[in-house]
């Protein structure tokens, strides 16, 4: 069995412990601690939360989509292939040593989404750029934390309560998507969504895709 290395470590603000770099031959993985978040064999469920929060808008002439969480760039990367030339990709990362790694160790997994000239990456919590944008999203992908039951900082709990759901209305365009990945269901959280006025349908998928893999879920929140 070959070991994995270490490849770099960085901390997380507000006391929530350390995020590591790891690689083992062709296979990458981000740890909190002794925690695995993400792995560069298991992204299914990032793909089919781009892949579905992004249908129908090969059709818009000037899409305007938002992801928070930059991760690997798996969910970027389908994002953008379900996007014309002319859409403009929002990614918002809070943590700065994520978008080192995507363009020092990870950007070949994906196919480099960074680069493609339609991305722009911000290093900004997510929540500031929702905060101050009022029906500029035609869909908005929130692939932070652990989902609604986070696991890295406790300020990603506002994205995903009541005040965040509302402010995160209203930063969609009318008829725009809220698309959420989570690795596990909440049906409080498919409350909370429907109290802050969107149409909800729930999708369970596969970490890995084609049925493997463990099962996460996905929200697909319309603004009506």
């Amino acid at each position: 069995m070959i070991p994995w290395k270490q490849l770099d470590s960085a901390d997380i603000p507000n006391d929530g412990g350390q995020l590591h770099l790891f690689q083992r031959a062709e296979e990458f993985s981000i740890r909190i601690d002794h925690c695995e978040l993400m792995n560069s064999r298991a992204h299914g469920s990032e793909e089919k939360l781009a892949e579905l929060g992004c249908a129908g808008l090969g059709a818009v002439e000037r899409p305007r989509v938002l992801i928070g969480g930059l991760g690997m760039g798996f969910t970027a990367a389908e994002a953008l292939r379900h996007l014309g030339v002319n859409a403009c990709l929002e990614v918002a990362e809070l943590l700065s040593a994520v978008v080192r790694w995507n363009r020092e160790y990870l950007g070949h997994l994906a196919g480099h989404p960074l680069k493609d000239p339609r991305t722009q990456i911000r290093e900004i919590d997510v929540a500031a750029i929702i905060k101050t944008s009022v029906q500029k999203f035609d869909t908005i992908l929130l692939d932070v934390d652990n989902g609604p039951d986070g696991l890295t900082q406790k300020e990603n709990d506002w994205l995903y309560s009541d005040a965040g759901l509302k402010t995160s209305y209203q930063a969609l365009k009318p008829g725009g998507v809220l698309a959420v990945w989570s690795a596990a269901p909440s049906a409080a959280f498919t409350g909370r969504l429907r109290k802050a006025g969107y149409k909800v349908r729930e999708e369970q998928t596969r970490a890995r895709g084609k049925g493997k893999g463990g099962r996460h879920t996905i929200w697909l929140a319309s603004r009506s």
